[in-house]
């Protein structure tokens, strides 16, 4: 029993420690990143230096309550399970902020496994709600988050897929990353077909809805 409590005492005192580390400074890998077999194209960018347009396409897409929530959207969650509990694929209700705690200090796996990662993804989307603020968790998330094979971040994504810098994409170019995040390695982003083009162009009209009713007023009010 001493050694479990000293286990728990350790594992508290590193995550609280990353955490607040994280808060200043740029995760410089992940375990996704690191287990990555196509390599790591990355390029850390400040959240002054990308476009509005890819803030709010992420919202529109991922997290609408983004900007009053603590962390989790419980509505999304209990919509997630109705759909879960009817059969068919998996679906979760995960905020931005879990995502982000995910994609930082977690992996992604499956089985048996992705039950424990839950249970973590609680623990560390608390502290990063905690101890971060909005802006810091979404500049995190968008240069962390999977935008393409073996591509992290949305400036990776930008230069990738439309040979430009994340501070100049259109509304459009936004909407069409956006829609790719939930699976980057199967959805198009330069050349969307089917379900993603048309995905995009929802999230590219709910861009001026994110700004228009303050969704987004936690990173820039």
């Amino acid at each position: 029993m001493r050694w479990v409590v000293k286990g728990i005492v350790w594992f508290v005192a590193i995550s609280v420690g990353l955490t607040l580390l994280y808060r200043f400074v740029p995760p410089p890998l992940t375990l996704t990143m690191l287990l990555d077999a196509n390599g790591i194209t990355k390029d850390w960018t400040p959240l002054s230096r990308i476009d509005r347009n890819m803030v709010s396409a992420a919202i529109a897409a991922e997290d609408g309550k983004f900007c009053s929530h603590n962390g989790f959207d419980q509505e999304a969650i209990e919509q997630a399970l109705e759909r879960n509990a009817r059969g068919g694929r998996l679906r979760g209700g995960s905020t931005i902020s879990q995502q982000t705690a995910k994609n930082v200090f977690l992996w992604q796996g499956e089985g048996w496994t992705r039950y424990l990662r839950k249970g973590l993804e609680v623990w560390f989307t608390f502290l990063i709600e905690t101890l971060w603020d909005k802006r810091r968790i979404m500049e995190v998330y968008l240069n962390v988050a999977e935008t393409g094979i073996g591509t992290y971040g949305v400036e990776a994504g930008a230069q990738r897929y439309f040979d430009k810098s994340a501070a100049k994409l259109s509304r459009t170019e936004a909407a069409r990353m956006a829609a790719a995040l939930p699976s980057p390695k199967k959805r198009g982003v330069s050349n969307p077909r089917g379900f993603t083009r048309r995905y995009g162009n929802t999230i590219a009209a709910r861009i001026g809805a994110v700004r228009r009713d303050g969704l987004d007023a936690c990173i820039y009010d």
